[in-house]
């Protein structure tokens, strides 16, 4: 496949993207693509991106497919299949589902059920229990992103607060991954930093968070910091719009004031948060109006509305792509993925930053079937979205083959 006519970041001109076995083999910055063509790369295997912007494909280490257990709200399927269209060629999956993912038994049954049912690559965070599960984090280790563990409320077993029992799982995990609110954070710093466990803190929320966060950086702990797009997009004014925005627009952590907007968007720009994580958290909207539930989609959109930051200049390209993909990688050691790079994956998304059409109903992919940026205008549409050199959305149009396979991670 080669890809002509492509802009990239902090390159004036156009480009031609060579790719051959899955991977990146050559970036001609002369875009002198026809001398890469042969019998195997005839002109019908060529991608005119049209003078827009080739990113590299999005990594989103934040989601809950709803499989095992909750697939009427979302499944392996579906939730890839929004991944595709929001231009994420890489999804990592929460381990809060039914059952939790805190066994190897577990573990090794989710990851045989999804076997062929994803149009993107994916991974899976492992869950801390507090029943003590040490000993299969120990078993697991590589073969998942992380240990998520909740110091705040959570399904099943996953909410851990018996200290003793944080420190083991901390000890004997690669990295942690939590979700933590308020003073919580602090809490988890604390725990990481006597056990010298990597730290990632997902979704920050408030301007007293980031502030902890700076400080444990400061430090020199190894730690991360995650924002979503609800919290630097919405905040409690859109949620007391009405009473139908009472029920939706909720979420944990909850959406804050626009002062804490403000902090995560400075956040950003001073090398403090490191990815952005869509929280994708999938409800039947009709679930959502009959009590309150928490959690909202949000991967099919994601990079759409961070586009509208490069657009007002808030954020370029180079920034976006760090904190959409390459650090996301590197965090969690995902092998070849994360640059646009010769001899990297070629996981790419075609992106037209001139197209600032609204975000309709009519397009929505989850089995949600809403989304909470309808009537939002978009800061440039996906247009192609390419997973190891394989088409998997082009034109508003899915590829039939399911292509995802479990992501490889460095040093397994």
């Amino acid at each position: 496949m080669i890809i002509k006519n492509a802009k990239i970041a902090n390159k004036e001109k156009a480009v031609s993207i060579i790719i051959e076995n899955e991977i990146i083999k050559k970036i001609d910055y002369d875009n002198n693509f026809e001398k890469y063509l042969s019998d195997n790369n005839a002109e019908n295997n060529i991608i005119d991106a049209n003078y827009n912007y080739v990113l590299s494909g999005i990594i989103d280490p934040h989601t809950h497919m709803r499989d095992p257990g909750l697939t009427h709200k979302e499944d392996f399927n579906s939730g890839s299949k929004a991944c595709a269209r929001g231009g994420i060629t890489v999804f990592l999956d929460m381990p809060n589902t039914v059952p939790n993912t805190i066994s190897k038994e577990n573990l090794l049954a989710k990851k045989s059920m999804m076997i062929g049912k994803s149009y993107v690559d994916y991974g899976f965070h492992f869950g801390g229990s507090k029943a003590d599960n040490s000993d299969d984090i120990k078993n697991i280790i590589n073969d998942a992103s992380s240990t998520k563990i909740f110091f705040n409320a959570s399904t099943g077993n996953m909410l851990v607060e018996d200290d003793k029992i944080l420190e083991k799982l901390f000890e004997v995990s690669k990295i942690v991954t939590v979700h933590a609110e308020d003073k919580m954070v602090d809490k988890a710093i604390k725990i990481a930093k006597n056990t010298n466990t990597p730290l990632y803190l997902c979704h920050l929320s408030l301007e007293s968070e980031i502030d902890s966060l700076k400080k444990a950086k400061d430090s020199g702990m190894i730690i991360y910091g995650e924002a979503t797009p609800h919290h630097l997009f919405l905040n409690t004014e859109d949620v007391n719009k009405n009473d139908k925005s009472k029920m939706l627009l909720r979420m944990k952590p909850e959406l804050r004031e626009k002062s804490d907007n403000k902090a995560l968007w400075n956040a950003i720009l001073d090398g403090t948060i490191d990815t952005i994580g869509t929280d994708h958290a999938p409800h039947l909207i009709s679930e959502k109006l009959e009590k309150l539930t928490f959690g909202i989609p949000s991967a099919e959109h994601s990079l759409e509305l961070m586009l509208k930051k490069v657009n007002d200049n808030t954020i370029d390209l180079k920034l976006l792509s760090k904190i959409m993909s390459e650090n996301s990688a590197e965090i969690f050691g995902i092998k070849n993925k994360g640059l646009l790079k010769e001899n990297y994956d070629a996981d790419l998304v075609i992106v037209n930053l001139n197209d600032n059409s609204q975000i309709e109903e009519k397009d929505i992919i989850t089995k949600a079937g809403w989304s909470p940026y309808i009537g939002f205008q978009r800061g440039g549409k996906v247009l192609t979205t390419i997973v190891r050199g394989n088409i998997v959305y082009n034109d508003e149009k899915f590829s039939d083959n399911f292509i995802g396979e479990e992501i490889k991670y460095i040093n397994k």
